[in-house]
């Protein structure tokens, strides 16, 4: 069932979705070179709390960081480790908040040093692909207009859409209805409705769109055919005249 939310309800979800964009900003001044991606989950802990909210990730069905950290070929889901940050590399760092009893959730993938132009690209275009699936998205809007929108940009640069992983209704819960594909038909999905909550995620590839999950780990979720892939997220609200952007 889709969570339509109320007036107090929308005041209450603005605070961690603000401590999830400040994160990220955090996050971005403070990545280098020569980092783990363990020490990146703990700038993301030490942030979040100090802010008074819970990093909603850790324990999530087991999850044992404060973020996914994934680098490179990683699309989602990197847990943290050992794995060091190199000059060159690209590293998506995804979040979530929780505070007040709702949660915010949002990624940005950083490059890091000295990234080939073709890699730059990519990160470009996935946050572009976000921008232009919301083009135009208000009440009314089917849903896959955003998927389809989605598709259609990064197909046209020449890059995959990842299909197993998908964004997702939000609010009280991390994964709420609906859920929000990357891939679609325009015209079709549920109709938006005012005062809904969702994560739009574009994780894009520099080549397939298949993944494979690691056996040992059962989360880290890589491109199957060893591409690299980005991923840019935020938490949006569905307004009366359009829609407002909370993690930014």
């Amino acid at each position: 069932m889709i969570s339509i939310k109320s007036d107090k309800e929308i005041a209450l979800m603005r605070e961690p979705c603000a401590i999830c964009r400040d994160t990220l900003l955090f996050v971005e001044k403070e990545i280098h070179a020569g980092m783990t991606t363990q020490q990146v989950d703990d700038l993301v802990y030490k942030y979040i709390t100090s802010c008074g909210a819970i990093p909603t990730c850790k324990g999530y069905c087991g999850y044992p960081g404060s973020a996914c950290v994934s680098v490179n070929e990683v699309v989602v889901h990197g847990i943290p480790g050992d794995r060091v940050i190199m000059d060159g590399d690209i590293v998506s760092v995804d979040i979530t908040a929780g505070k007040n009893g709702y949660i915010g959730d949002a990624c940005r993938t950083f490059c890091i040093g000295n990234v080939s132009e073709a890699a730059r690209k990519l990160v470009r275009v996935t946050e572009e692909c976000f921008f232009i699936g919301m083009q135009g998205v208000g009440p009314g809007t089917p849903l896959f207009d955003i998927s389809a929108a989605v598709q259609k940009h990064a197909e046209e640069n020449g890059f995959g859409v990842v299909r197993a992983y998908v964004g997702h209704g939000i609010g009280r819960d991390m994964h709420e209805d609906p859920s929000v594909p990357n891939y679609g038909r325009k015209g079709t999905g549920v109709r938006l409705k005012a005062g809904m909550t969702i994560c739009v995620e574009p994780m894009i590839t520099m080549g397939g769109w298949r993944t494979i999950t690691d056996r040992k780990d059962g989360w880290t979720a890589r491109t199957a055919d060893g591409s690299w892939a980005a991923h840019y997220e935020n938490t949006v609200l569905i307004t009366p005249d359009g829609y407002e952007i909370l993690t930014l």
